[in-house]
C-alpha cells in the first residue's frame, strides 16, 4: 500500500516463497505476560513461515516493547513497528501501511490462535474469493473465574461462539425493510482476516475521516464495526466460519461491575455512531437536553439499582441515548 517504514527486526527470514499473509498485533502498554502468549501462539503456527510475517504496532507505549523481552516468544522475521498516536484506528492504519501480505489478520495483544489458524485463513480466502473480511470462534480464559451474572456479557469483551455452521453475508440491504443492516456474525476485531484489496477503501476513508476508536483507556469502539461495513459498501461479503478460534485471555479487572458499567456504555454510544456513518442507525437524533431526563426514566424501567445486569445493561441504555444525542440532525 505504500513503502514500510523503519522498524525494528528479529533475524530476517530468507523468503523463497512469496508473501502471502500478515499477522498485525496492535498494543498499547501490554501486560508483557498476555502479549508473550499472544506471540508464543504465533510461533506454533502451522502455516509455512515463509508465507506470512507478524507485526507487532507498538502503539505510543510509556515503555516501548523491546526485541529483547519478546524475541524468545515471537516468530522468526517478527517486526516491531512504532506508532506514536495513540488510539487502535492509527495502530491498524500503521499496520496495514506496512503489510507485506496480500491478506491480514488482526489479532489483540491478548488473543492466543489456535496453531492452524493461519493456515485455515488461507484456505477459506481461496475457498471463498467473494469474501473479503472472516472471522471464527473467541474463547475466554479468565484470569480467576467471573461471577455467573458476568457470562451474560461475554460479548462486551469479544468473547463469541456463533455454532458450528459457517455463515456469510448477502449484503448490507435487508429486503423486507429495505434498510441497512449490520451482519450480526460479521468478524469482530479479535482475529479479524481481511484481503488487503477490502481494506483499500477503508484506509482513504479512515486518512480523511476516521471514526473515533479506543484510545489509550477510553472504552469507545466500533473500528472494527466500520472496517466491515467499508467492505460490503465495496461489494465484500463477510462471513463466520467456526474452524477458526482463538483464546482471549481476560484478566479479572475486565470481568469486574465498574468495568463491564463503562464498558457497555462506551461500546452502545459508540455502536450509535457507527451506524448513523454508515446510513444503517434506524433510531431518530434526539436533543442533548433530553439525554439526563431519558437516562433518569430507564433507571426506573430497569430498575438499575437491583442487580448487576441491571446496572450494566442500564449503562447501555444510557450510552446509547449519549450516541443518538451526538448525531447530525440535519
Amino acid at each position: 500500500m505504500a513503502p514500510r517504514s523503519q522498524a525494528h527486526h528479529f533475524r530476517e527470514l530468507s523468503y523463497d516463497l512469496p508473501m502471502e499473509l500478515s499477522v498485525i498485533i496492535p498494543t498499547h502498554n501490554p501486560h508483557r505476560g498476555r502479549l508473550q502468549r499472544t506471540l508464543a501462539g504465533l510461533k506454533h503456527q502451522t502455516l509455512n513461515p515463509q508465507l506470512w510475517e507478524a507485526l507487532v504496532i507498538d502503539n505510543a507505549s510509556t515503555e516501548p516493547v523491546g526485541v529483547s523481552e519478546i524475541a524468545p516468544y515471537a516468530p522468526e522475521g517478527t517486526r516491531i513497528v512504532q506508532e506514536p498516536q495513540v488510539g487502535l484506528t492509527a495502530a491498524r492504519r500503521r499496520g496495514f501501511l506496512e503489510a507485506c501480505g496480500e491478506l491480514m489478520v488482526l489479532v489483540d495483544d491478548d488473543n492466543v490462535l489456535a496453531p492452524d489458524y493461519l493456515e485455515r485463513t488461507l484456505q477459506l480466502f481461496r475457498e471463498h474469493p467473494q469474501v473479503g473480511a472472516l472471522g471464527g470462534r473467541s474463547t475466554p480464559e479468565f484470569e480467576s473465574p467471573p461471577a455467573s451474572w458476568a457470562r451474560e456479557f461475554d460479548d462486551l469483551i469479544a468473547c463469541r461462539d456463533l455454532g458450528d455452521s459457517p455463515q456469510i453475508s448477502s449484503g448490507l440491504l435487508n429486503p423486507t425493510t429495505q434498510r441497512r443492516e449490520y451482519p450480526a456474525f460479521a468478524p469482530i476485531g479479535a482475529g479479524m482476516a481481511l484481503r488487503a484489496q477490502a481494506v483499500e477503501s477503508w484506509m482513504r476513508e479512515s486518512e480523511r475521516n476516521a471514526h473515533r476508536d479506543r484510545q489509550g483507556t477510553e472504552l469507545t469502539s466500533g473500528g472494527d464495526n466500520d472496517i466491515v461495513f467499508v467492505a460490503m459498501e465495496n461489494g465484500w461479503d463477510v462471513g463466520y466460519f467456526p474452524s477458526l478460534s482463538l483464546t482471549h485471555l481476560i484478566p479479572t479487572a475486565r470481568t469486574q461491575l465498574a468495568y463491564l458499567q463503562r464498558l457497555n456504555r462506551g461500546i452502545s454510544k459508540s455502536w450509535v455512531q457507527v451506524l448513523h456513518r454508515h446510513d444503517a442507525c434506524p433510531w431518530e437524533p434526539i436533543p442533548r437536553w433530553t439525554v439526563p431526563l431519558r437516562q433518569a426514566r430507564a433507571w426506573f424501567a430497569q430498575r438499575a439499582w437491583s442487580s448487576p445486569i441491571a446496572s450494566i445493561r442500564w449503562q447501555g441504555i444510557c450510552g446509547h441515548f449519549e450516541g443518538l444525542a451526538t448525531l447530525d440532525r440535519n
